[in-house]
């Protein structure tokens, strides 16, 4: 492996801290002096490790918005595959070269994450090997779109980018055929989807704008014209490869299961929620506060009976009549076709509420589009947040919503019910301010690039769970007991992301009995409880990170208050706290503990 100078700075500071000191210094003199010196050489090792990490994942770093490697797609074939594990293991050794207790608080968050992330990407590779059986890994739309939809790319710039990408996307497909191995029947249908809204992307009107430009000249344009004809026909078969194989593995049978098993999954959560419990642990809570937030809407059911039925007996069984209540509350919700206005009228009104409160400091300079979830992005969740990466933090962040017209008339109506009037705001607490949009500011200006490279989802999933509550607390809602109780509602819904994801993939509970605790535990829509279904069945363990970093952050700050007492400030605690990236919160607790 070729040797950079700050490879060798790393190697030649790693020498002089293992040096021994000389007979006039005494070790209490040296031991400052070494670990300086670590802290220096990590400081450069974890610079270093970004840097190779890009130019090994060239895909990753334009996510992160490092923009040098837009220009290529890696093709995802059994030598890359080698390469990245040898890199991961590479890396490893070096890492391990540190001493941990030289290293300083934040340093010491950065050699974990960096070891999670490295002895994740193995265990992918040589264990989980999703690379065989889930098809949707592989769609080249979300590059192309990245690079089309830049604000800070010229025209020619994103030509270039584009003409240069479409070269790799005939090998990228054959290879991920090659790579499919008895994969989920619910994968191959989601692949199928995913890949037909790449065409909302590589659109002829592409050609057209390409043709009408003057950046690219007449051989560049030919050539463009020839590449992009060569990609289309290229995911047109690796779609028509997988309608094949859908239609053998509904025949047959031989479709892998979407259950991973106990095992798997508990490694699986210890990988991407680091949360210090075990999944088993963490299911457990679920079902304590799945019981003592019951427990908080029979209160408010039996506070809001008389208001909303003077004449009718309240029903002795209480899930009847929280369900009851619930319902008729339900109906007030905005129009369908008010949908996606009514989530952009309410973003300034949370905004405003924020500064008035004093809660945080908010980035008038960083932008919040709300949009239509894009072709190719659909079919996952109802909402959701697209951040720009710490290389361009100046870009959009855009707030996708499913567009609703696409439903029939009964399934819009259940998806009205399910984000009514209440629900609808708690919606954009979370995703927008001072939620995902919010946090995701703060992880962007990170001194750690890190923190904000290797994310931890738990604690971003969890900080926006977190501010739900903390809103209410301050007086969002002007402390109705209606959205308290739509607020209850939503938090059964985290707590029984949990509940369903671990019962799913562990304990390999049905449809129906999945069906019933969304619907009868939680008190949601059908059409929301089977779009929860489904998507637990396109993941793990990643439903579980809502309510983990959830608890993890509200434990913290309660426990700061206690700890600081009159001297505690909220806006304070918010912003310490979101000032580390995003980072694990049992690491943020021992460095605002340090």
């Amino acid at each position: 492996m070729k040797k950079t100078a700050l490879t060798l700075a790393v190697a030649a500071a790693l020498t002089l801290a293992g040096c021994s000191t000389s007979n006039t210094t005494t070790e209490v003199e040296s031991k400052p002096v070494v670990q300086a010196t670590q802290n220096q050489a990590f400081k450069a090792f974890s610079e270093q490790f970004i840097e190779d990490l890009w130019r090994q994942y060239p895909e990753r770093s334009q996510y992160a918005g490092y923009g040098k490697y837009d220009d290529v797609i890696t093709i995802p074939n059994s030598a890359t595959r080698k390469s990245n594990a040898k890199f991961s293991k590479e890396k490893l050794a070096e890492l391990y070269n540190f001493d941990l207790n030289t290293l300083s608080g934040n340093q010491k968050t950065d050699y974990y994450l960096i070891e999670n992330s490295l002895k994740k990407a193995i265990w992918d590779i040589e264990k989980f090997k999703s690379w065989q059986w889930n098809p949707s890994n592989y769609n080249v739309s979300y590059g192309f779109a990245s690079i089309l939809n830049s604000r800070f790319k010229s025209e020619a710039e994103k030509y270039n980018a584009v003409l240069e990408r479409l070269k790799y996307v005939p090998d990228y497909y054959a290879a991920a055929q090659q790579n499919i191995d008895t994969p989920t029947l619910e994968y191959t249908q989601l692949a199928i989807a995913q890949n037909q809204g790449a065409f909302s992307v590589l659109k002829d009107d592409l050609l057209s704008q390409v043709d009408a430009s003057e950046v690219l000249t007449a051989a560049e344009k030919a050539l463009f014209k020839t590449r992009f004809a060569d990609a289309k026909t290229a995911i047109n078969g690796y779609i028509d490869f997988l309608t094949k194989l859908e239609k053998e593995l509904t025949e047959n049978g031989n479709a892998r299961s979407f259950r991973i098993g106990e095992e798997l999954y508990e490694e699986k959560f210890a990988f991407d929620i680091q949360s210090g419990y075990t999944a088993k642990k963490m299911y457990e809570k679920a079902l304590a506060d799945k019981a003592r937030v019951t427990k908080e809407m029979v209160k408010l059911t039996d506070q809001l009976w008389p208001k909303y039925f003077p004449e009718t007996q309240r029903p002795a069984d209480d899930t009847q009549a929280i369900s009851k209540l619930i319902k008729h509350l339900s109906q007030n919700h905005v129009a369908k076709e008010n949908f996606v206005a009514e989530i952009k009228r309410q973003i300034p009104l949370l905004e405003k509420f924020v500064m008035e409160k004093d809660l945080i400091t908010l980035d008038p300079e960083r932008p919040l589009v709300v949009r239509e979830t894009p072709e190719y992005m659909r079919g996952f969740a109802m909402a959701s947040i697209s951040s720009p990466g710490p290389y361009d933090s100046k870009e959009n962040t855009y707030y996708n919503v499913e567009p609703l017209e696409l439903q029939s008339e009964e399934q819009a109506s259940s998806i009205l019910r399910e984000y009514n009037h209440w629900i609808l705001q708690i919606l954009n607490i979370h995703e927008a301010v001072p939620g995902h949009y919010t946090q995701l500011v703060y992880a962007n200006k990170s001194p750690s690039l890190v923190k904000s490279i290797l994310r931890n989802g738990a604690m971003i999933e969890g900080w926006a769970v977190y501010t739900e509550r903390m809103m209410l607390e301050e007086g969002y809602g002007d402390h109705e007991p209606e959205m308290w109780l739509m607020y209850y509602k939503w938090n059964l819904r985290v707590i029984c992301n949990t509940i369903l994801d671990y019962g799913i993939q562990v304990k390999g509970i049905s449809r129906d009995e999945g069906l019933d605790l969304l619907m009868n535990g939680a008190f949601q829509e059908r059409a929301e409880a089977e779009g929860k279904w489904r998507r637990a069945t396109l993941s793990q363990v990643q439903l579980t990170s809502y309510y983990s970093g959830y608890r993890e952050i509200y434990d913290l700050r309660e426990k700061q208050k206690e700890k600081l007492g009159k001297d505690f400030d909220l806006k304070a605690f918010h912003e310490e706290f979101l000032s580390f990236g995003s980072a694990p919160v049992k690491y943020i607790n021992q460095l605002m503990n340090d």
